[in-house]
């Protein structure tokens, strides 16, 4: 199989924090992968614009040392290399000064009749000053995309100021909030397998789920984040965001079309839906330390933190296809392995003619989003061999790297295809505003109820699945989760 690469208009792409780790590791690598794969014409412009006064000389320096950072001198195509750092172009601007914005301006009036898009690397606490110098210097026109990184808010509150603040220099067609778990291809092909499949949509409800998990682990501390981390823990930091959009991809209802905003509408449906979470059904944990690592509360610089750095969540959807189907979600620092996942769990069979043989495992359909991207479906089957009747459970197995071959090795990462969509004008997989602020109205509920609270959250080892108590959480149902492993 061979991916098709479709090559988008002429842009000028501006990117706000170019200096920044998120610009040097993902952002400007992931537009020379474009290039290479020729998806990116020559005639693009990138300019980077920070606080940092270099020349666009040290700016083309500095991303060459990132791209064999971050890619490998070794994989590096010269020829294509030149070409990519030829159309960087840097300024110094002061988001919340005068210096910069009139060259800004400049530089951009040679090509009006481009794609503009604006991308604001930076702290969310600036997204409002640039979206407002943009609308206000003219910079920004009609057509004009803004790109704005989580945190999307800390709170309803925040969330709905941000949201203002966009909204009063840009029309909501022109925001594009970005989530990177949505531009994962196993995200996106979640729906492709729910909705271009006649075997799996009329059993995806509760008549034949029995339950649905959802797993984003990392092995990894909060580290040097300790203290941003530390005001946001992982209900804020993951479970708000991406998790949300997991669930909300997995539950939704089958859009009329597959259009962003029909997509955006049966989302926001979901989340509408989600009762309350039960004081019973939470387990929040932070990691103990380990023989060469520290516990959280020492990454944290805080001893007597309350922040959770692991929560388990059993989450019920209250409409007529997942009444009754709870959701389990769990995400944690300095668990067993980095894995992220779906799974879907299916009921038994109504009668089971192999009672008196040994049990086996339910059929369940695993949506795997890293480290190895892929979808399984678990089945059982007879044991091959003479002797009886024996079962087995077996995994029809799709993982890319092995299904797509050569053309998986080639496949855009998030940001790569995300920034792509934003110069397409695709917001199919970016977040609208009141989609955010939903999503931020049931997680405050949880969150407001911890701070009344004041309870620390559980202990757990490091390299553990997490604490004892979200087993329970499980178990007390007659269920089990998923091992956490690589």
């Amino acid at each position: 199989m061979v991916s098709r690469v479709i090559p988008v208009q002429p842009f000028d792409l501006i990117i706000f924090g170019a200096t920044g780790d998120l610009a040097r590791r993902k952002i400007l690598p992931g537009l020379y992968r474009r290039m290479v794969a020729g998806q990116m014409p020559q005639d693009a412009r990138i300019i980077g614009a920070a606080r940092s006064a270099l020349t666009t000389r040290a700016f083309r320096d500095m991303i060459r040392e990132a791209l064999e950072t971050f890619i490998g001198k070794d994989k590096l195509d010269e020829e294509i290399a030149a070409k990519f750092l030829s159309v960087l172009d840097y300024v110094t601007v002061d988001a919340t000064g005068e210096d910069g914005w009139d060259e800004l301006t400049k530089k951009l009036a040679k090509t009006k009749s481009q794609t503009r898009a604006f991308y604001l690397s930076v702290g969310p606490s600036l997204f409002g000053p640039i979206a407002a110098r943009l609308h206000e210097t003219g910079i920004a026109t009609k057509d004009s995309r803004i790109v704005v990184e989580k945190p999307l808010g800390h709170d309803l509150e925040s969330a709905r100021a941000l949201n203002k603040q966009l909204s009063d220099s840009f029309d909501e067609a022109q925001i594009y909030r970005i989530d990177h778990y949505l531009g994962k291809e196993t995200v996106q092909n979640l729906m492709a397998v729910r909705f271009a499949n006649a075997l799996f949509e009329p059993l995806w409800n509760a008549r034949h789920v029995d339950h649905v998990q959802i797993t984003v682990s990392e092995s990894i501390g909060v580290g040097g984040r300790g203290g941003y981390y530390d005001k946001s823990g992982a209900m804020r930091d993951m479970v708000q965001n991406h998790l949300m959009q997991l669930l909300c991809l997995t539950a939704m209802e089958p859009p009329a079309q597959f259009d962003a905003n029909r997509v955006r509408d049966e989302k926001l449906k979901v989340i509408h839906s989600l009762e309350d979470v039960a004081r019973e059904d939470i387990v929040r944990g932070q990691y103990r330390a380990a023989k060469d690592e520290p516990s959280y509360v020492q990454d944290a610089e805080n001893p007597d933190s309350l922040t959770e750095s692991y929560v388990a969540l059993k989450v019920n959807i209250s409409n007529w296809r997942w009444s009754g189907t709870p959701f389990y979600l769990r995400t944690g620092k300095r668990l067993r392995a980095r894995m992220s996942e779906i799974a879907v769990i299916f009921k038994e069979p109504p009668h089971s003619i192999f009672a008196k043989l040994p049990a086996h495992q339910t059929n369940a359909l695993i949506i795997r989003l890293q480290p190895d991207e892929g979808i399984t479906l678990r089945m059982t089957i007879k044991e091959p061999g003479p002797g009886g009747m024996r079962l087995a459970d077996v995994p029809l197995d799709m993982t890319f790297a092995d299904a797509l071959g050569p053309s998986a090795e080639s496949m855009p990462d998030a940001y790569e295809r995300l920034i792509m969509d934003v110069i397409r004008g695709d917001q199919t997989l970016f977040m609208r505003g009141d989609e955010v602020e939903a999503a931020w109205e049931w997680a405050d509920k949880m969150l407001n109820d911890w701070t009344e609270q004041g309870r620390k959250p559980a202990a757990y080892d490091s390299g553990s699945s997490g604490p004892e108590d979200a087993l329970g959480l499980m178990h007390r149902d007659g269920r089990r989760w998923r091992e956490i492993e690589a």
